[in-house]
């Protein structure tokens, strides 16, 4: 009896990892953005963020939730962070809307308020594979990636000098053609 239970296991582990195959090699798996994640996608790559972020254990901020350090935080944000993440009091980007999985808008609703800073740093400096989301620590110095981590922590407290700078820019007005050169005659 303890035979059969041993080959029934066996048996069904190798159905289970070829019906997996099977699904992936055929293309049946959503791969496109303008589809649906698949079963429990969203779920089990949660859980496995959160697990590695507890096993990384980032630690306190070395910079203060200060003034200084939110504006700092602000004009980071804005040159890396805003494309995808968004501005305060502005849609989403068109580009942020073709992403899957989308973007957490950081200024509308709760955004990652309720995550400490130290979360927000390990997935700035980390990045997130399968999600858009890139590495920045080769690219952003450790105090910089600490001042956005603050900033995105603390979006619904920020002063209002960090607020200005987190404006859409305006283009400047279109120069005027320069006049065509008139030809003289032959």
């Amino acid at each position: 009896m303890l035979k059969g239970i041993v080959v029934g296991f066996i048996l069904a582990v190798i159905a289970l990892v070829g019906g997996g195959y099977y699904y992936f090699a055929n293309g049946m798996a959503p791969v496109a953005t303008s589809e649906p994640p698949m079963p429990f996608e969203r779920k089990l790559s949660s859980m496995a963020l959160r697990a590695r972020i507890e096993k990384d254990h980032v630690g306190e901020s070395p910079v203060p939730a200060d003034e200084p350090n939110f504006v700092a935080g602000a004009k980071v944000y804005k040159d890396h962070c805003a494309a995808c993440h968004g501005l305060p009091n502005q849609p989403p980007t068109t580009y942020s809307t073709t992403m899957f999985p989308k973007p957490t808008q950081l200024f509308r609703g709760k955004g990652v308020t309720d995550d400490p800073p130290s979360e927000s740093y390990w997935k700035a400096a980390n990045g997130i594979r399968l999600s858009g989301m890139p590495s920045f620590k080769k690219s952003l110095t450790d105090t910089q990636l600490w001042q956005v981590s603050e900033l995105v922590a603390h979006a619904d407290q920020i002063p209002e000098s960090a607020k200005q700078i987190l404006v859409l820019d305006t283009p400047p007005p279109a120069a005027p053609a320069p006049a065509s050169a008139t030809k003289s005659g032959k």
